[in-house]
């Protein structure tokens, strides 16, 4: 495995060592990783960016998970982005295919469409790369999918490719949890209009990783996206939940481009009525993945971080 001291990658590693598997992570940091090995987890030192790093942890094994990645809304760092989501997935894909093993998964992403304009896209659908990028994360990913990992799956490498979309529960690291933690403190004055999402809880997106594994055609692309709800929608479930008044003030998607185009935000430019919706009914049919609703998710992670926050969550949550 790639990736398991990351939010996602983290729940696949858990999830492989409850379903009996021997797991191998690789991390550039492995005293990042005392959690994985008190589980059982042999974390050896590598880095997806150098590529002899991958060949050692790699070799002798069935199968492969490359979950990891680089996510930094708003930092505008193309290099790093580059060098971590393209060339390490190159390398990662590279070893793969040298030492001949005999399965693997890649965690793609829904953000690869970009802005899916209210359209609940699904597999068949074929960016053209051109832009216009979001964000560095939404292009190098595209890249890495297309002009990486595609080409090598045409050239016989045994692999499936999965794309999460929002993914959100205990321990996020994305940019999901600050708003949580904002609304819980009564800190969040507004929403954007129209910006969508499809929501799966961390549980539900480790699970697909593993279906892939197991029912997943090597060639084929399954997307793990949860149900699709608005952000103003998925706070009023929170306030349903907590009794915490969500934001009335919504904001046009109109005024949040002119903000974007004067700040230069990425965090703004993907706020402004931005949708990123997928269709899972292949990875429903095919793999049988089924994601929790939103609301049951969020009440699990909204009493999370209550308590952290030393808040007494609902007597339910």
């Amino acid at each position: 495995m790639t990736g398991a001291t990351g939010f996602i990658g983290g729940r696949v590693a858990r999830a492989l060592v409850a379903d009996g598997h021997q797991v191998i992570a690789i991390a550039r940091d492995p005293s990042r990783a005392r959690d994985l090995r008190a589980l059982g987890v042999q974390v050896r030192p590598g880095d997806v960016t150098i590529a002899e790093s991958v060949w050692g942890p790699m070799m002798g094994v069935d199968g492969v998970f490359h979950v990891a990645g680089w996510y930094k809304i708003g930092s505008g760092d193309r290099a790093e982005a580059e060098k971590i989501n393209v060339e390490g997935t190159r390398n990662v894909l590279t070893a793969m295919k040298e030492l001949r093993i005999r399965k693997g998964v890649y965690t793609s992403t829904l953000a690869v469409f970009s802005d899916t304009h209210g359209q609940l896209v699904d597999e068949t659908v074929r960016p053209d790369g051109k832009g216009p990028w979001l964000t560095e994360y939404d292009q190098t990913k595209w890249a890495a999918h297309y002009e990486v990992a595609e080409p090598m799956i045409r050239e016989g490498l045994p692999l499936v490719i999965v794309e999460p979309g929002v993914t959100y529960g205990p321990g996020d690291t994305s940019e999901i949890r600050p708003l949580l933690l904002r609304y819980l403190r009564r800190r969040l004055r507004a929403l954007p209009k129209e910006t969508a999402y499809c929501w799966a809880h961390v549980d539900d997106t480790a699970s697909g990783h593993l279906l892939a594994m197991e029912k997943g055609v090597p060639g084929e692309t399954y997307i793990l996206a949860g149900p699709a709800h608005s952000l103003i929608e998925a706070f009023q479930i929170a306030e349903r939940i907590t009794g915490i008044r969500a934001p009335r003030l919504h904001v046009s998607p109109r005024f949040m481009r002119m903000m974007a185009r004067l700040t230069r935000s990425e965090r703004l430019r993907v706020g402004a009525g931005v949708t990123y919706l997928g269709s899972n009914a292949k990875a429903r049919r095919v793999l049988g993945y089924e994601p929790r609703p939103l609301e049951a998710g969020l009440r699990e992670t909204l009493a999370y971080e209550m308590r952290l926050l030393g808040m007494v969550p609902p007597k339910n949550g």
